[in-house]
């Protein structure tokens, strides 16, 4: 599916998947991607991706110890290894950097993933919807530990571009 677009499902805009390198940054990378996008900044190149997603990480950890209290139970294992083992480049994102990520950027996240119907992409989940319901980062996952970035395409209009909706 990458670099083309699918038709996703339940009247879901059709959007463009943008490969995301597999080097334990893929779910940071990807979101990072999107928030450039949802700025209306243009894609980051790899090496600033790379930059950004470190950054974002960096920033996910310490979003953990803010909310130890309300975070804390739903990570598997200590706490505080958990926290110190997030912070290293190569260890994978899931569920919960998603989840802080949101509160990170003040963004909405929305991961989709592929499905084997008609439809192309189905919503798993949707992170940060206090911040808003309009226009989120979009990810998708791959359901084997990879997130790529996903992109809507541009429409034209009579005097400028701007992002479908």
């Amino acid at each position: 599916m990458s670099g083309s677009e699918s038709t996703t499902g339940n009247h879901l805009p059709q959007l463009r998947s943008i490969r995301i390198p597999g080097d334990g940054r893929c779910l940071f990378r990807s979101v990072v991607h999107g928030a450039c996008l949802r700025a209306g900044k243009p894609s980051p190149s790899e090496s600033i991706q790379k930059e950004l997603a470190d950054e974002l990480r960096s920033k996910v950890a310490d979003e953990f110890i803010r909310r130890r209290t309300d975070t804390e139970w739903f990570l598997e294992g200590d706490f505080d290894t958990y926290v110190k083992q997030i912070r290293k480049p190569q260890a994978w994102g899931g569920e919960p950097e998603l989840l802080m990520c949101s509160h990170v950027l003040r963004m909405p996240i929305t991961v989709y993933m592929s499905t084997d119907s008609s439809d192309g992409l189905k919503i798993i989940a949707e992170y940060g919807q206090e911040y808003g319901k309009e226009n989120p980062i979009r990810v998708l996952y791959h359901g084997y530990g990879h997130y790529d970035a996903l992109q809507m395409p541009l429409t034209k209009t009579k005097s400028k571009w701007y992002m479908k909706s």
